[in-house]
């Protein structure tokens, strides 16, 4: 197995790693587990180079490492249901649009047929991602003594349940509309991939 595809395992399996320190009532594992994030996720950006660079390109890597990224997101989204910060029948809905969408693409790929991705889908993900940093780093500080102590009112508005919940309602909106957008802009494409499966 090449480098590339190696990295995406280790990413599949970090993920549940990084949920069971994330949600452990140790203060030291909720600290770590922002760095066992950061470090899956970087293997995201080295796999993707490598395997451009060096040209490690490989129908099972089409198909588990975009697979992969939502297995780690997923892994975080869940996570702060657990905790009670974000509604599960929002993330829910981002988790099922995420991994169909995924999961066709991906197919897509592995057939050698075209399935680009939108600009609209490319933004929707940027705004997910950024927000899902935002609540790692802001609810890691939460739980550090050392940061928290003495900032509490700061805390208090940067998690602001109204804040938290109307700001997760938008993403699950664009997320929601930009699959339903997706599905049809590219319904010919996915005909012609199930017409190319028969």
């Amino acid at each position: 197995m090449v480098l590339p595809n190696q990295l995406t395992v280790l990413r599949i399996i970090l993920s549940p790693i990084f949920l069971f320190f994330f949600l452990s009532e140790n203060l030291l594992f909720k600290q770590i587990s922002i760095g066992i994030f950061i470090i899956a996720a970087l293997t995201d950006w080295y796999d993707g180079w490598l395997a451009r660079k060096f040209n490690y390109i490989t129908n099972w890597g089409k198909f588990w490492d975009p697979l992969a990224d939502k297995i780690l997101t997923a892994a975080a989204f869940i996570g702060f249901v657990v905790l009670g910060k974000l509604p599960l029948w929002m993330i829910i809905i981002i988790l099922l649009r995420d991994f169909i969408i995924t999961i066709l693409r991906a197919y897509a790929d592995y057939k050698g047929v075209s399935f680009p991705t939108s600009n609209y889908a490319k933004w929707k993900t940027f705004i997910q991602m950024a927000f899902l940093y935002y609540l790692l780093v802001i609810y890691t500080a939460l739980n550090t003594p050392q940061v928290f102590n003495g900032h509490e009112k700061i805390f208090a508005v940067l998690m602001d349940r109204n804040f938290i919940y109307w700001t997760m309602f938008f993403i699950t909106v664009i997320t929601f509309h930009s699959g339903v957008t997706y599905i049809i802009k590219n319904r010919h494409v996915i005909l012609r991939l199930f017409r190319y499966e028969t």
